[in-house]
């Protein structure tokens, strides 16, 4: 039987519910000639995020030893040991607009709004904030139309977006870093059933939250109202293509069961915290929903830009779950006291693993000959280094993915001292079609990523 090509936009559809698919062999264009032979054209689109990390790490555990291919992880980098051919280590890079420049304390709030927008925060706690638009908006303005959602802001921490936060800045700078415009700080979801719902809700807003309620008051599951169009599908795609559809749903089926019952709160919390519906009161849960989430966003081409903020910077959240009570910041300004340290690098290995439970989540999805990791660029790091001295050179940077087979991982790899984090951004923002001259403070394109 010859199967007819269905269109990239095809969707399944049901009352109040719209699904986006992944990738199928039955949306890449029928055989064509080129080049005197036959060859089945598959080209699939680049997606990039960027995962945020407050308060520095440990980085006598976090920098590899070794420069190269036959660099070995370190006890904070271990989560990695699955994806570590799918990773670029980077060493040297620098968020200058990080640092005073002259206007005195508040570290954690610039850091914060200068990694993505590698611009000097003005220092207000006033109404009149201004930063600049950050790298995954300069992508979003260009290539975000060719999506149901031009992208994505994520996180596991809240904030407020006034008043004073940090030292004279206002809270706007310390609860995201996605900037629209140099005006516009773009606030973050933090709820997971919020955003599975966003996800996948029908843009008809009565029908989306009519079938809310029919979901909640018969325990159904979204899957439940396109059942009739996934079995029609079913009989125009392939065995290939039926594989991974069927793999898709059952992802989207786990996930909602998690959504919809998230676990209780951290045993020993006290006092117990009031938490949204839906947000989990394990952290370690709640990162890996959120990862979840994002990691089918881009399966089902949803989106392609996204930031995840794993928590802001300054969060003092206690770590219960791995023995550690005290506060995040507090620990952080370790004085290089050993007992810190030894927390410190436990508290950077937690959020590294929440890291690598997202890169291979991207890695275990095929898409085409590879895998949707292979078509993924995805930063993770900070615009601090040392909590402790609060500096803003040597970065804690990792970048994950081949970027449609354009970066070599892999490997570690060491640039020189005050090169500047934006000349990443302008080499991953060349591979998503976003050409720029230059970006923030950048001097140039990213060296060594081929």
């Amino acid at each position: 039987m010859i199967l007819k090509p269905i269109s990239r936009r095809t969707m399944l559809k049901g009352l109040g519910v719209t699904i986006a698919l992944p990738f199928l062999e039955a949306m890449s264009p029928a055989l064509s000639l080129a080049g005197g032979g036959l060859r089945r054209a598959r080209q699939y689109p680049r997606r990039m995020a960027f995962l945020y990390v407050p308060n520095g790490v440990n980085m006598r555990a976090w920098t590899p030893a070794q420069e190269g291919a036959n660099f070995e992880l370190t006890p904070v980098l271990s989560p990695l040991h699955r994806v570590r051919d799918d990773i670029v280590v980077m060493s040297g890079l620098t968020c200058d607009k990080a640092r005073p420049n002259g206007d005195g304390p508040g570290d954690h709030a610039r850091a914060m709004a200068a990694f993505l927008t590698a611009t000097q925060a003005r220092k207000t706690h006033g109404a009149d904030i201004r930063a600049g638009v950050s790298a995954d908006q300069v992508a979003a303005q260009r290539v975000g139309n060719r999506t149901r959602f031009p992208s994505l802001e994520i996180g596991c921490e809240g904030g407020r977006t006034v008043g004073n936060c940090d030292s004279g800045y206002s809270c706007a700078y310390s609860s995201t870093i996605s900037w629209r415009t140099e005006t516009t700080p773009l606030p973050k979801e933090i709820n997971p059933r919020g955003l599975f719902d966003r996800l996948f809700a029908s843009q008809v807003r009565g029908e989306a939250l009519q079938t809310q309620a029919r979901r909640q008051r018969y325990n159904q599951s979204i899957l439940d109202f396109v059942a009739d169009d996934a079995t029609a599908l079913r009989t125009r795609i392939g065995a290939n293509d039926q594989r991974r559809l069927d793999e898709y749903m059952s992802s989207i089926r786990d996930i909602e069961r998690h959504v919809v019952m998230p676990t209780e709160g951290e045993e020993g919390d006290e006092p117990p915290i009031a938490r949204p519906v839906g947000i989990p009161g394990d952290y370690g849960e709640h990162l890996r929903l959120m990862g979840d989430l994002l990691a089918l966003a881009f399966q089902g081409d949803l989106t392609r830009i996204a930031t995840f903020v794993l928590a802001n910077d300054g969060s003092n959240r206690s770590y219960r779950s791995i023995g550690i009570p005290e506060g995040h910041h507090d620990i952080s300004h370790h004085g290089r006291n050993p007992e810190k340290l030894t927390k410190l690098r436990r508290i950077n290995h937690f959020h590294v693993k929440a890291f690598a439970h997202l890169v291979e989540r991207l890695k275990g999805i095929r898409e085409g000959d590879g895998t949707l990791l292979d078509n993924c660029m995805v930063v993770y790091g900070a615009a601090i280094s040392d909590g402790n001295r609060h500096n803003h050179d040597e970065l804690p940077i990792i970048l994950a993915g081949k970027g449609g087979g354009t970066i070599r991982t892999g490997r570690h790899v060491r640039y020189p001292r005050e090169t500047p984090l934006a000349n990443l951004y302008v080499s991953m923002l060349e591979r998503m079609d976003v050409p720029v001259d230059s970006f923030g403070d950048s001097t140039g394109r990213l060296g060594s990523l081929t």
